[in-house]
Parts: C-alpha cells; sequence; structure tokens
C-alpha cells in the first residue's frame, strides 16, 4: 500500500488547501466517467480518494502520521492484499461531496456524462470461528451476481441491433430548457423522459430479462480471510460484481466477516479468557490440568493454595494481530467449585477439615483485588 502524501503528490507539510488541490487534479483525470470505466483509472481514482480522505481530516491525519497505515485501518478493516480499502460507490460520494457543485459533469470534464452505469457492489456476510480466526482460512461462497441476458447477449432487447438512439433527445439522455427572466437567461437540463436519461431507447424488450439486459445467475468465489480479523472486517473483491446495465462495468464484491461467539471463550482484542473450574482439594493442594486452546490442548499448573478469581496465563495462546506481530495471550480464570450435595463419606472429611482448618484470614497480603482488576494486572506488560 502507496504512502498517502505520495499518491497525491503532496509534501507531508502540505496544508488542507494543497491537498484538496492536489486530489481534485487526480480525481479528474481519473474518474471512470473520463476513462470509460477503464479498471486501472478507476483502482488510481479510489486510492486518491482514500489519501483524500485520510489528510484532509486533522485527527485522521495525525493518527496516520504517527502509526502510518495501521493507524487509520483499525476501524475499517485493513490489512494486505485488497483486505478492506476504498470502495468505488464511497469514492464517488467523496468526490460529488466535495466537488459535485462546481458547475456540474459538464464543467467539470468538457462533455456529457456517459450514460453506461457502473453495477453496484454486492454485500454478503462470512461467518468464521475463533479457530479459523487464529490460524487464517480459505472458504468457497456461492453469492448471486447480476450477468449479462444469455439470450440478448445485454442489450436488453428482442431485436439485434437495438437499443435504438432515442429520437426525443437524440442520444443526449436530456432535455434542456432556455428560460428567461429579469435576470438574464438560464439555461436548465433534466433527464430524457422517453429514455430515462440513457439516450437510447428499447423498441422490442427481451422476453427473458424484460429489457434490463441483465440476469441474476450463482458464481463461486474462492476467499482467503487472513488471521487476526473481527466482525465486521472485510474483504473486497474487486470488478467481480454486479454488471451495470447496457454495458456498464462490474461493481465489486464485499465479504462482511462475522466471528461467530465461542463458548468457551471470552475475545478481549488479541487475548482470550477461559473459565476454569476448580474443585477445593485441586486449589488448596496444586495440580496439573488440561485446558482447550484456538491452537489445541494445553497443560497448566494450578499452584498450591490458589484462591477463587486467580488469573493463570498461557502467554501467546491468544490470536493472532491482523497488522502482524506477536500474538495474544489467554489468560485462565480460576473459580473454586462448591459442591451443591455431599456423599455421606465427603460430609464427614469435611467436618474434620472445619475442625482443624481455623478462622479465613482477612487479607493474605498480597493485596488481592476483583476479578477485572486481576484481568487488567494480567494485560499489563
Amino acid at each position: 500500500m502507496r504512502d498517502y502524501y505520495e499518491v497525491l503528490g503532496v509534501e507531508r507539510s502540505a496544508d488542507a488547501e494543497a491537498i484538496k488541490k492536489a486530489y481534485r487534479k487526480l480525481a479528474l483525470q481519473y474518474h471512470p466517467d473520463r476513462n470509460n470505466g477503464d479498471a486501472e483509472s478507476e483502482e488510481k481514482f479510489k486510492e486518491a480518494t482514500e489519501a483524500y480522505e485520510i489528510l484532509r481530516d486533522a485527527q485522521k491525519r495525525s493518527a496516520y502520521d504517527r502509526f502510518g497505515h495501521a493507524g487509520v485501518k483499525s476501524g475499517a478493516g485493513g490489512g494486505p492484499g485488497g483486505f478492506a480499502g476504498f470502495g468505488f460507490e464511497e469514492a464517488i460520494n467523496v468526490f460529488m461531496r466535495d466537488f459535485g457543485g462546481f458547475g456540474g459533469f459538464e464543467d467539470l470534464f468538457g462533455g456529457r456524462r456517459s450514460r453506461t452505469q457502473r453495477g453496484q457492489d454486492t454485500r454478503i456476510r462470512l461467518q468464521v470461528s475463533l479457530e479459523e480466526v487464529a490460524k487464517g482460512v480459505r472458504k468457497k461462497v456461492r453469492i448471486p451476481i447480476l450477468d449479462p441476458c444469455v439470450q440478448c447477449e445485454g442489450t436488453g432487447s428482442r431485436i439485434p441491433g437495438e437499443p435504438q438512439v432515442c429520437e426525443t433527445c437524440q442520444g443526449v439522455g436530456e432535455i434542456r430548457r432556455v428560460q428567461r427572466s429579469v435576470f438574464g437567461q438560464f439555461v436548465s437540463s433534466s433527464p430524457c423522459p422517453t429514455c430515462g436519461g440513457e439516450g437510447r431507447r428499447i423498441v422490442d424488450p427481451c422476453d427473458r430479462c424484460h429489457g434490463d439486459g441483465r440476469e441474476r445467475r450463482e458464481r463461486e468465489f474462492e476467499v482467503e480471510v487472513p488471521p487476526g480479523v473481527t466482525s465486521d472486517n472485510y474483504i473486497t473483491i474487486r470488478g467481480q460484481g454486479n454488471i451495470g446495465s447496457r454495458g456498464g462495468t462490474r461493481g465489486d464484491v464485499l465479504i462482511v466477516l462475522e466471528v461467530e461467539e465461542d463458548s468457551r471463550f471470552v475475545r478481549e482484542g488479541d487475548d482470550l479468557i477461559y473459565l476454569l473450574q476448580a474443585s477445593f482439594s485441586q486449589a488448596a493442594l496444586g495440580d496439573e490440568v488440561e485446558v482447550p486452546t484456538v491452537w489445541g490442548s494445553e497443560q497448566i499448573n494450578i499452584p498450591a493454595g490458589a484462591q477463587n478469581g486467580d488469573i493463570l496465563t498461557l502467554r501467546g495462546k491468544g490470536l493472532p494481530r491482523l497488522s502482524g506481530g506477536p500474538h495474544g495471550h489467554q489468560h485462565i480464570r480460576l473459580q473454586v467449585w462448591t459442591p451443591a450435595r455431599l456423599t455421606p463419606e465427603q460430609e464427614e472429611l469435611f467436618e474434620r477439615l472445619r475442625e482443624v482448618e481455623g478462622e479465613p484470614p482477612e487479607t493474605d497480603g498480597r493485596g488481592r483485588h476483583g476479578f477485572w482488576q486481576k484481568v487488567r494486572e494480567a494485560f499489563t506488560p
């Protein structure tokens, strides 16, 4: 992923006006309506828009200057190889928000806007388990996608050679009206009512797609989920979504991830918390027990004299970080189990224990605190 300042071609000391000016120049150069939907130009347009959105915002720019891409990707996905990223529709919305009122597209591009439309992005949710989050996974998904109609080959017409140029607007796609007032002459435009602004009209619609030129088919994709993801991270498959009408380019496929809950663990960032039930004898005498992790079973020692709520830690047995680096830890909270019903033999043994154990101390001198305080202490390096 390129440096945002390099993308816009500005110095790191550039002010807000210089950043906006640099983005406008690149956006006009690479806007899809000026490049007939060229895929490479579309990628450069999205890249420039993403850089602009970060650097125009003082808070995001400060985080980027300090931490690089990792500092601004945590809330939007992040990661290598097309993971997350800035979508086409987002980029168009940003451009229209800041420049759409400057005389409209005709003034910006020196001519009327292309009538072909880019297909809408397709968004689906994909569930992954904690084990898959830990190790990463490749999954196959089947997604309904709008493809060109096989009968009319995407034209929308039953008759070869159609659609025809609209006779009302002569292919322009809009109707212009001149209005005069005491302030002078004004020209207004509106979409052509005959062709709906497309500039072409279908006389005899295809009976398979009913004139749309597209039909829905199910397609299979293989998705690589990197380790360390969280719910609402997403993976973008560029240019594989719905095809646009009348020969328009394809949208993207957005795979929104949803991490399934695991009844064994509570996730805190890259760390996991596991509740371990221990008997009185295990807590008092100590023991070696087996506990589950997302990497398989591990042996852990309960120290003699362990107390209810104590935290034991398996370092590096948590989840990996999406941005790389060391793994999180698995923290094991001890819960000393009190039997609800005793056998006569157990009751006799507990009676004998009560006679010799004495009164419990108010504190053991080690400054014991509540559970969440212990978790915070365990999380602190």
